[in-house]
């Protein structure tokens, strides 16, 4: 038993001859020839990004900042919503003053969680060429649950804050490496071996982005 760990060992230290010193330096010195950023413009960005999420069947609405909550308001009642979950530190311009009872999510245990219409949420960041967009536990855009729980998710994403590629967004997101972040893409969807595409199995059926032009 002994040889053969050791000839394993051996085999291991041959593929990595830097051995398992500073760890960092050795991250730093792999080489990265992948594409981290992109001459697009943009409105080619942007409309990208839509185009990636109306294929996972998402919704898009464009507006500007003046105009998110009627925006909300319009597709809330589209979508027969009217509760809510919102997480603390939500922008108050953002909800419509009537016709949706917002229940702000306050560590509410997961059997309220699902007994809501929804959730409305801001992002940090949104990627085009993978149509994800990124939530981080912060204010308002809340802790993991309450994206995963409800059934519907309506999600506001400035245009400021899109990108076209996984490195750049990653490179965004390492000031905040140490907090919860949840990357998604559409609704959530996957397959059985029949490939059969079933909707909700890991998060929301329905999303809904308002994309505002800042």
């Amino acid at each position: 038993m002994a040889d053969a760990r050791s000839a394993i060992l051996e085999k291991i230290r041959a593929v990595k001859p830097a051995g398992f010193g500073d760890k960092a330096t050795a991250w730093q010195q792999i080489p990265r020839s992948f594409l981290v950023g992109s001459t697009l413009g943009r409105e080619e960005i942007l409309h990208l990004l839509e185009d990636r999420l109306l294929d996972y069947d998402a919704t898009v609405e464009r507006c500007v900042p003046g105009e998110i909550a009627g925006v909300v308001k319009a597709l809330l009642e589209k979508r027969g919503k009217s509760r809510m979950a919102i997480p603390e530190g939500m922008e108050p311009a953002w909800l419509p003053n009537e016709g949706v009872d917002f229940v702000v999510d306050r560590e509410l245990p997961f059997s309220e969680l699902d007994l809501v219409d929804g959730v409305m949420t801001g992002c940090t960041v949104a990627i085009a060429d993978t149509g994800s967009i990124v939530v981080r536990n912060t204010s308002g855009q809340g802790r993991r649950a309450i994206t995963l729980v409800p059934d519907y998710h309506l999600c506001v994403v400035f245009a400021s804050a899109v990108v076209k590629t996984v490195p750049e967004a990653m490179r965004l997101l390492q000031t905040w490496n140490t907090a919860p972040i949840t990357f998604f893409s559409g609704p959530s969807a996957t397959a059985d071996i029949e490939m059969t595409r079933i909707k909700g199995v890991h998060g929301p059926r329905f999303l809904d982005v308002v994309l505002v032009l800042d």
